[in-house]
């Protein structure tokens, strides 16, 4: 090996340890944003915003994770960081940087700027990078605030294609009824599932539609199961106080 090929080697090198070292100490900086959140959130939001989680409790701690939720209100991305002690990464829409405090805090979390007008390759491509090394996004399907209860807005694609490719886990959630000052907004977390049967295979419209379509289904089916055993219960109460 020539002079000149050593030297070339040794920047190499050289310029690989500075991206390291900066993308740790970054990491380093995310993480504790998030400790600062997540301490925000115990000390003062579940006083004011009390929430209480059903079905799957478990906390997903290790590997590349797609959080998927229904979207009420700017306060859902408490329920996403609840399901991990890790960063959470959120797709947000890339109008929320025009505004000076959504834009500080979206830099802050590290957030996903979203252009929601068609194909967003660059954040496609910051997204499949970030589950690769082994980190966890949050994507709320429906593109912008649901103001019903009745229904969930049109999903749109994204999160199965991501899940396909990355090949990891989507883990779902669903937030029953909109979050208000002192009133306990009830979370239902369902388990992970993959769409491993199509791992390595083309996408083709039809297949994308196909595992939207199981994402929305999975997330109706906790909101209907949460709401028929509530009014189990309630029936059951009810007949429980006649006998008396």
């Amino acid at each position: 090996m020539s002079e000149n090929e050593i030297k070339t080697t040794e920047n190499k090198n050289k310029e690989a340890q500075k991206t390291e070292k900066k993308a740790k100490k970054k990491n380093a900086k995310l993480n504790r944003w998030f400790k600062v959140m997540r301490g925000f959130e115990f000390i003062v939001l579940r006083r004011i915003f009390p929430f209480k989680k059903h079905g799957n409790l478990k906390k997903y701690n290790d590997g590349a994770l797609i959080i998927v939720g229904n979207h009420y209100s700017v306060y859902d991305v408490a329920y996403s960081c609840m399901l991990t002690n890790r960063p959470v990464h959120f797709a947000a829409k890339v109008e929320l940087w025009d505004k000076k405090i959504m834009r500080y805090f979206c830099n802050k979390c590290d957030c996903i700027p979203i252009n929601r007008d068609g194909n967003d390759v660059k954040a496609v491509m910051r997204m499949l990078k970030l589950l690769k090394n082994g980190e966890v996004i949050n994507i709320f399907p429906e593109g912008t605030r649901n103001h019903s209860y009745d229904s969930f807005l049109p999903f749109k694609s994204g999160a199965a294609a991501l899940a396909i490719k990355a090949k990891v886990p989507i883990l779902p959630f669903v937030e029953i009824t909109r979050t208000r000052p002192f009133r306990t907004t009830h979370i239902v977390v369902g388990e992970p599932f993959e769409f491993t049967e199509y791992y390595g295979k083309r996408l083709t419209d039809d297949i994308i539609k196909e595992c939207d379509d199981r994402i929305r289904d999975t997330l109706w089916a906790l909101r209907v199961g949460y709401l028929e055993e509530q009014e189990a219960k309630k029936q059951a109460k009810e007949a429980k106080k006649k006998k008396k």
